[in-house]
């Protein structure tokens, strides 16, 4: 994210109305008999239930070192433990096979090309143990909502924010009040398909949304659970 080290500070601000996603991996994580890796683990918002429901320490990987941190202080403040790593998700390495890595919060949409998924598929397929499970979600382009807010102000944000969209490179651009902006450049339905194709996955489940709703053409998430081919 461009938005830079110092927003590290306003994530958990910025991410508090996400709260539906955690119970799902939650529940993924109970059913894992191995290593748990969670990508762009951020703050720890996610990590921290998971090593709370489980038991059991839970890798976090990210880019940011600020928001490392903060994931220390969230897990010491819970009382739990997170094993935290400095590392881009496209290199993703694993010295012993997971049984579980999960992307939560769209996180996989700030991956600006295909090649950049396609590398970031492949190194979790690679770091997985057979049978195991990669599973994330991330919007599906709206183009009612794009044209209602394209330019706009974005409506009861925690961090005021404008919303443009570049339709053409298939991204939409979070503005801040103060000029620093983010991006995240949606996928279609074939497109996440391709790449868990091409990385050898098989879909285990495709919903619509965190409690298993049916995955539908009007539905406006992807949440999707993969499978390592094996046992």
């Amino acid at each position: 994210m461009s938005w830079g080290e110092g927003f590290a500070r306003r994530y958990e601000e910025w991410s508090a109305h996400m709260t539906a996603d955690v119970a799902f991996y939650v529940g993924l994580a109970l059913r894992a008999d191995g290593p748990i890796v969670e990508l762009a683990v951020g703050d720890g918002r996610v990590a921290v239930p998971v090593a709370r429901a489980t038991g059991r320490t839970v890798i976090g990987v990210d880019t940011s070192p600020a928001m490392l941190e903060r994931a220390a202080i969230r897990a010491a403040k819970a009382g739990v433990e997170l094993d935290l790593r400095e590392c881009d998700m496209r290199e993703l390495t694993m010295a012993e096979p997971a049984a579980l890595v999960y992307c939560p919060f769209r996180s996989l949409l700030h991956l600006a090309t295909w090649t950049d998924r396609r590398r970031t598929f492949e190194a979790v397929a690679k770091a997985l143990r057979s049978g195991g499970i990669f599973a994330w979600n991330a919007f599906a382009f709206d183009h009612h909502f794009a044209a209602a807010h394209d330019g706009r102000q974005a409506e009861n944000a925690r961090i005021p924010h404008v919303i443009r969209y570049a339709v053409g490179d298939n991204r939409v651009d979070l503005v801040r009040d103060d000029g620093a902006s983010s991006s995240l450049w949606w996928a279609t339905k074939n497109e996440w398909l391709g790449l868990i194709d091409v990385a050898g996955l098989e879909v285990e489940a495709l919903y619509g949304g965190f409690a298993g709703e049916p995955f539908k053409g009007d539905s406006r998430e992807y949440v999707f659970v993969t499978r390592k081919p094996g046992r």
